[in-house]
């Protein structure tokens, strides 16, 4: 996985104790902890068929990274010939990383294991962003969730990510805010400031990257190589995945599916975002005289009435059957993957209208991709955040020195 680069290097305290000399940057280590990511628990065996590492050089490796704590041995597996093998998995406490999703219209900051499981999470609404109410934020909130560990572990915290929109000053008239109020964020480093406040090395990257790499590093169930990835949030965003690498681009903002130009309803075209965006929920709801308020604040119960529900769906999923025809062309990706803030049955109800309106289209010399739900969820975002400093620290080039078979 491509990371963003950190805002700061990491300071001596963030630095596992007992890691042998090489540290943690060494290619092997991170190769073998790649492979038991990925593929779950793992035995010597397997580790050295899979690379083409000899057995003894695995063997050395995956007990120094049991001594530091970062795998563990499961029950042994007896065959028919020889010593029985023993699996290794991740050690969940071995590492625990913040990940912080600044939104529009809210913050969250969550606690992470090394196994991707949140531990602990903070949230905090607002009207929209400002650099002094995230750093506030978090300065508040990092301390509490760290103090939900026991003591041992707090030294184990490796870093932050933050996922959150890039040029926020743009969206000043979408959201309908001040602009001198937004216009702070193009002279703060959010980064250095949390990095400074923390004492721990900080990445930054595009939210909807972030939550695309949520799905490469943590999603369940088989992960296709190459896919095109779509979060609704507040806006629309998306993530590209080519070759089992989340793609950047040359900014770090590949990927923008928000300024997809689509057909739009009245004819014409109008851009993705205006199409397929929770804003433009938010705005149907408060026309028909519904609050739309509790849709930032939680994303598991929707209240919104059928009529202007369905018409969001179909406007929005229409809108997204078109924006993955011109990827398909382009790129000839195997699957599109489709997850947001949202209830679950809306969700898997958006899937279905955008593969039905897909098929719908000309794909005439286009091999249509799968529609899919993604499987992390609402917090996407906020753990891709999480995953940026774990894959930062510990993880390698998915297709490095991997023997198929």
């Amino acid at each position: 996985m491509q990371d963003a680069s950190p805002d700061r290097s990491p300071p001596e305290a963030a630095v596992l104790r007992g890691t042998n000399q090489s540290g943690m940057r060494d290619h092997n280590e991170r190769l073998v902890l790649s492979l038991v990511r990925r593929h779950g628990a793992l035995a010597k065996s397997d580790i050295a068929r899979m690379t083409g590492l000899s057995a003894q050089t695995v063997s050395v490796i995956m007990r120094g990274l049991e001594q530091d704590g970062l795998l563990e041995r499961g029950e042994p597996v007896r065959g028919r010939v020889g010593q029985p093998s023993v699996p290794m998995s991740l050690a969940a406490e071995g590492a625990f990383f913040f990940g912080l999703k600044v939104g529009r219209r809210s913050a969250d900051l969550v606690l992470t294991d090394f196994r991707g499981r949140m531990r602990a999470a903070r949230r905090r609404v607002y009207r929209y962003p400002t650099p002094d109410a995230v750093v506030s934020f978090v300065s508040e909130a990092a301390p509490a969730l760290a103090g939900e560990l026991p003591p041992m572990q707090r030294g184990r915290i490796m870093g932050m990510g933050v996922a959150m929109p890039f040029q926020l000053w743009n969206w000043v008239a979408v959201l309908g805010i001040p602009q001198q109020e937004m216009d702070a964020w193009r002279v703060r480093d959010i980064g250095t400031e949390l990095g400074a406040a923390l004492g721990l090395p900080v990445y930054v990257q595009n939210d909807a990257t972030s939550a695309c790499g949520a799905e490469l590093i943590f999603g369940t169930g088989e992960r296709p190589k190459d896919f095109l990835y779509f979060y609704f949030g507040t806006f629309i965003g998306g993530g590209l995945v080519m070759n089992g690498q989340l793609f950047l681009g040359r900014t770090g903002n590949a990927a923008a599916v928000g300024s997809i130009q689509v057909p739009a309803p009245g004819g014409g075209t109008r851009r993705l975002i205006d199409l397929a965006s929770m804003s433009v929920l938010a705005e149907a709801m408060e026309a028909a005289g519904e609050p739309s308020d509790h849709l930032w604040s939680q994303h598991d119960r929707w209240e919104v009435s059928q009529t202007v529900l369905s018409a969001w769906l179909d406007q929005a999923a229409g809108a997204l059957a078109q924006a993955t025809l011109a990827a398909a062309a382009l790129l000839e990706v195997q699957a599109v993957l489709i997850d947001g803030w949202m209830p679950l049955r809306v969700r898997a109800e958006m899937v279905r209208r955008t593969e039905a309106a897909l098929l719908g289209l000309d794909l005439a010399g286009i091999d249509p991709p799968v529609i899919r739900e993604g499987t992390v969820g609402a917090d996407a975002r906020a753990l891709g955040a999480a995953a940026i400093p774990l894959s930062q620290r510990y993880l390698i080039d998915q297709n490095a020195a991997v023997r198929e078979g």
